[in-house]
C-alpha cells in the first residue's frame, strides 16, 4: 500500500538520521575526550598482545610477580623503540644543523634555473624561504614525543587494571551467555598479535633494506633513515611516504647530480613498493585483509582525532570493528564491506 510504503520509507530514513547522528556525536565524544579514550585503546591493544605471556607467567609465578614481569617487559621494549626513533631524529637534526648551507645553495642554484626559463614566482618563495624550518620541524617532531610521556603513563595505568580483570572479565561474559562476544574478542586478540608480528617483520625488513641502500649510495646518516624506516613503516601508507620523501629530500643536498636523486627516489620507492604490496599480502593473508580504502580512513581519520597515536592505532582498531560486527548477523554487511576479503567473515 502506498500509505505503508511510505511508512516504511519514512522509518527508514529516520533510522538512517539517528545512525549519522550517533556516529557524529562518538566522534565528538572521542575527539574531546581524547586524553582518556586514546590511551584506553592503546591499553586495550597492548593487553592482546601481552596476555599470553601474563598467563603464561601465571602458571609459575604469583599474579602479582606475573603482572610486574609483564608490565616490566611491556616497558623494556617500549623504552627501547622511543630511544631508537629519539636517536635516529636526533641524527639527522645534527646533520641538517650542520649542512645547512647545502640546501640554501640548492635551493639558490633551483631558482636561477626558473628564472631563466622565465619562472619569476621562484624567485619570490626562494626569498621566503627557510631551510630551518626543516630544523623546527625535527625539533617540534621531538618536541611532540617527549608529550607523549604523559600519554605513555596513563597507557599503563589502564593495562596494569585491564590485566588484573581480563579472568573477572571473561567470567562475566560467559555468565551472560554471550558467546559470540568471547568468540569475537579471543579472535581478535590473535589478529592483534598476528598484525604486530607481521608489522614488527616487515619493519625491521624495511629499515634494514633502507640503511643498505643508503649505504650504498652514500646517503647520509644511513642509521638514523633505517631506523627511521623501521619506526614509520608501522603507519600504514602515511609512514612509507614520508619514510621515502624525507630521504630523498636531503639527497638534493647531498648528491651531485639530480639523476643520483632520482635514483634513491626510485629506490626507496621501489623497496616500500616490494615490502608494502607484495611481502606484506603474503604474510598478513586473509586473516587481516582490511579494504585498502579502509585502512587509509582509518589512519587519517584516528590521526585528526587523536594525533600521532591515532595514525598507530587506527588499523587495529578497524580490525576490531570488523571483527565484532561479523560476529552479528545485523551488522555483518559492515564487515563484508571493510574487509579486504569477500564474505566478511574471516576464516583464517
Amino acid at each position: 500500500m502506498p500509505s505503508s510504503h511510505r511508512a516504511k520509507t519514512g522509518g527508514g530514513i529516520l533510522s538512517a538520521a539517528l545512525v549519522i547522528c550517533a556516529l557524529i556525536l562518538l566522534a565528538a565524544a572521542l575527539y574531546f575526550a581524547s586524553s582518556v579514550f586514546a590511551p584506553l585503546a592503546f591499553a586495550l591493544f597492548i593487553l592482546a598482545i601481552v596476555w599470553p605471556l601474563q598467563e603464561a607467567l601465571e602458571t609459575m609465578l604469583p599474579k602479582g610477580l606475573a603482572l610486574f614481569v609483564t608490565l616490566a617487559v611491556t616497558i623494556v621494549v617500549v623504552l627501547i623503540f622511543a630511544s631508537m626513533i629519539a636517536w635516529a631524529l636526533s641524527a639527522v637534526g645534527d646533520w641538517l644543523l650542520s649542512n645547512v648551507q647545502r640546501f640554501q645553495v640548492v635551493y639558490a642554484q633551483a631558482t636561477e634555473w626558473l628564472e631563466e626559463r622565465g619562472i619569476f614566482v621562484a624567485g619570490i618563495l626562494a626569498e621566503r624561504f627557510d631551510v630551518i624550518w626543516l630544523l623546527r620541524l625535527f625539533q617540534d617532531i621531538a618536541t611532540r614525543l617527549n608529550r607523549l610521556a604523559g600519554f605513555a603513563i596513563l597507557v599503563f595505568v589502564f593495562l596494569m587494571m585491564a590485566l588484573l580483570e581480563v579472568e573477572q572479565f571473561r567470567r562475566k561474559l560467559v555468565s551472560l551467555d554471550r558467546q559470540e562476544l568471547i568468540r569475537a574478542t579471543a579472535d581478535l586478540a590473535a589478529k592483534f598479535r598476528r598484525y604486530m608480528l607481521v608489522r614488527t617483520v616487515l619493519s625491521v625488513l624495511t629499515g634494514v633494506a633502507i640503511y643498505l641502500f643508503a649505504l650504498f649510495t652514500g646517503l647520509e646518516p644511513a642509521p638514523a633513515w633505517g631506523i627511521l624506516g623501521f619506526a614509520l613503516n608501522y603507519i600504514p601508507f602515511v609512514g612509507p611516504f614520508v619514510a621515502t620523501l624525507l630521504p630523498a629530500l636531503f639527497a638534493i643536498a647531498q648528491l651531485d647530480t639530480w639523476q643520483a636523486v632520482i635514483l634513491v627516489f626510485a629506490g626507496l620507492t621501489a623497496i616500500q613498493f616490494l615490502i608494502g604490496n607484495y611481502l606484506e599480502p603474503l604474510a598478513a593473508g586473509a586473516a587481516l585483509s582490511i579494504s585498502p580504502l579502509a585502512v587509509v580512513f582509518a589512519v587519517f581519520f584516528f590521526a585528526l582525532l587523536w594525533g600521532i597515536p591515532g595514525a598507530l592505532i587506527g588499523v587495529p582498531i578497524m580490525l576490531a570493528i570488523i571483527a565484532y560486527s561479523a560476529e552479528f548477523p545485523s551488522s555483518r554487511w559492515v564487515a563484508t564491506l571493510l574487509s579486504g576479503a569477500p564474505g566478511g567473515k574471516d576464516k583464517g
